[in-house]
């Protein structure tokens, strides 16, 4: 399964909320201090665990002992990486929207979740009556002709050209950041 299918099935936070209140009572200095640049983003460098120690004065082995203690205890589930698409030229950000039995929306979205052309796809609550979709899935793409034409291809392979849709295309570029573990104050 990849990461993409694994996004499909998971459908829960980064972090636990719970795990991290408690976590806060009892850490170092050092630790805080490692939470709160590991949410910044890990340093560019080939070594980023090292790099990330000597800003907090641990040593390497301590700040990957913390990441799988963080990860084994569910406060961390996964690293990943923030694009910012729209630097790289890619504008047309569309969200398809589809309104699928729910018998068929796992099985539709672990296919959806294999096309090149989708970045994310993932299962939310139809919020009825207004808003009847229950799976949603993104593709980008530099055109809106580009995206939409993708998409057509898309339903086609799929067989999801009857399937209820909507293609909703982003009009603004909000701030794109990755997991919190530290609360505002700290």
């Amino acid at each position: 399964m990849n990461a993409k299918q694994l996004a499909l099935a998971l459908n829960e936070p980064l972090f636990n909320e719970q795990l991290l209140a408690e976590s806060l009572c009892k850490e170092s200095t050092a630790e805080r201090r490692l939470r709160a640049l590991v949410e910044k983003g890990l340093p560019l460098v080939p070594r980023p665990w090292l790099a990330l120690a000597n800003q907090c004065g641990l040593t390497e082995n301590e700040v990957m002992a913390y990441m799988r203690r963080w990860q084994e205890e569910g406060l961390v589930k996964r690293l990943g990486l923030v694009v910012l698409h729209r630097r790289l030229g890619i504008a047309a950000n569309a969200m398809v929207v589809w309104n699928l039995p729910d018998a068929e929306v796992t099985a539709v979205g672990y296919r959806l979740a294999t096309e090149p052309a989708v970045t994310l796809c993932y299962r939310r609550p139809r919020r009825l009556p207004d808003w009847p979709y229950n799976l949603f899935c993104m593709i980008h793409g530099v055109r809106r002709e580009q995206v939409l034409a993708e998409l057509e291809e898309i339903k086609l392979r799929q067989g999801l050209e009857e399937v209820p849709h909507h293609v909703l295309f982003s009009l603004k570029a909000y701030r794109q950041r990755g997991g919190r573990y530290t609360c505002e104050d700290s």
